[in-house]
């Protein structure tokens, strides 16, 4: 069954992205891909997708949605909320999965101070592939629409049919809070001992400048050795942390080059990269230095988490009255008359002695 999902507004800055490009930074593609990994695997899960299915990453100002020609079925991540407005009008809260009938919209809002956040989609978007992903690199004009979405653009979803219930998970995922674990390295010996000291030591601010490629971080200053501020050029990784001259570090997100020319002082872990997709300019974070082998075990562990969560779906809304629903049920099926014999022997009146 093919729904189309109508932009009525396309948002300040929505994208189609994915788990990102496959097999592409040897010949200089970027990763890109969603920013909040954690968030697309658990709205797969409650989508009933594969893993690393397409959903829309929003930012700013979230889109307002309609359904065209099916029923077709979304999921709020973190941050957002949303109204179905429609015969069944009701708010949907965040880590719930709904249906949209056709003619139904939902405006959503984004919590303030949440920079990102993810529309899950149900089914698979009938858009081009590029790299085996329909993750979008706009710069490149690569995947998805080649481009940020904008108002009138419909996408086109082959999906099985739409469940009527509202899902959520039972138990969503606690907000992470502490510091955020990185390795040192892989070029700690690019900077003095009190840098490296200093830097897992102190307390920084998202800069202004932060946008998908990276987050500018601002704080206290970072010495580098006597090797200098400038490396050759080598392979640079989502969550790598470079050092440029000025001193202040700059952590690469998912649609960073794939070389650079800084030393990088530490690489933020696989198991926090998404945490940092949740911070805004202004937030404040720290770095805790952990090994290759914490970083694994909190890899494992994180997975695990999400795979207990994703074992709660619930139905959502328990004691709301699906207006749809009720329409479509026979509501004087299964009635009793007190004076028929068949419906209460030797309790009528007619069998009173």
């Amino acid at each position: 069954m093919t729904a189309r999902l109508h932009l009525l507004k396309a948002g300040a800055r929505s994208l189609i992205q994915d788990a990102g490009f496959r097999g592409g930074r040897g010949i200089g593609v970027p990763s890109s891909g969603v920013l909040d990994r954690d968030a697309l695997y658990a709205l797969n899960r409650l989508l009933g997708n594969e893993d690393g299915a397409a959903a829309i990453e929003v930012a700013l100002v979230p889109p307002r949605l309609e359904a065209r020609d099916a029923p077709l079925r979304l999921a709020l991540g973190p941050g957002l909320k949303g109204q179905v407005e429609g015969d069944n009008a009701r708010p949907i809260e965040a880590w719930t999965a709904f249906t949209l009938h056709p003619g139904e919209t939902v405006a959503l809002s984004l919590d303030p101070g949440c920079p990102v956040a993810l529309i899950g989609l149900g089914g698979t978007p009938d858009l081009p592939r590029a790299l085996g992903s329909h993750a979008t690199l706009p710069r490149a004009g690569l995947g998805g629409f080649g481009r940020a979405l904008r108002d009138g653009d419909e996408i086109a979803l082959d999906a099985p049919p739409a469940e009527e219930a509202d899902l959520r998970f039972a138990t969503p995922p606690a907000e992470e809070t502490g510091p955020i674990r990185a390795v040192p390295g892989p070029q700690a010996e690019w900077f003095t001992p009190e840098a490296m000291a200093r830097f897992f030591d102190s307390a920084y601010r998202v800069g202004a400048e932060t946008d998908r490629m990276g987050m500018r971080l601002e704080g206290p200053g970072l010495t580098h050795s006597e090797r200098g501020a400038d490396i050759i050029s080598d392979g640079i990784a989502p969550g790598a942390i470079q050092v440029p001259g000025s001193g202040q570090p700059i952590v690469l997100l998912a649609d960073a080059q794939t070389t650079g020319g800084y030393p990088k002082i530490a690489t933020v872990i696989g198991a926090d990269l998404s945490r940092l997709a949740r911070l805004a300019p202004g937030d404040r974070l720290r770095f805790e230095a952990v090994t290759v082998e914490t970083a694994e075990d909190a890899a494992r562990a994180r997975r695990a988490a999400l795979d207990r969560m994703a074992e709660s779906i619930v139905t959502a809304g328990a004691g709301r009255i699906d207006r749809r629903a009720l329409w479509s049920a026979n509501l004087v099926s299964g009635v009793v008359d007190a004076l028929c014999p068949d419906h209460f022997p030797n309790h009528s009146e007619k069998e009173r002695p």
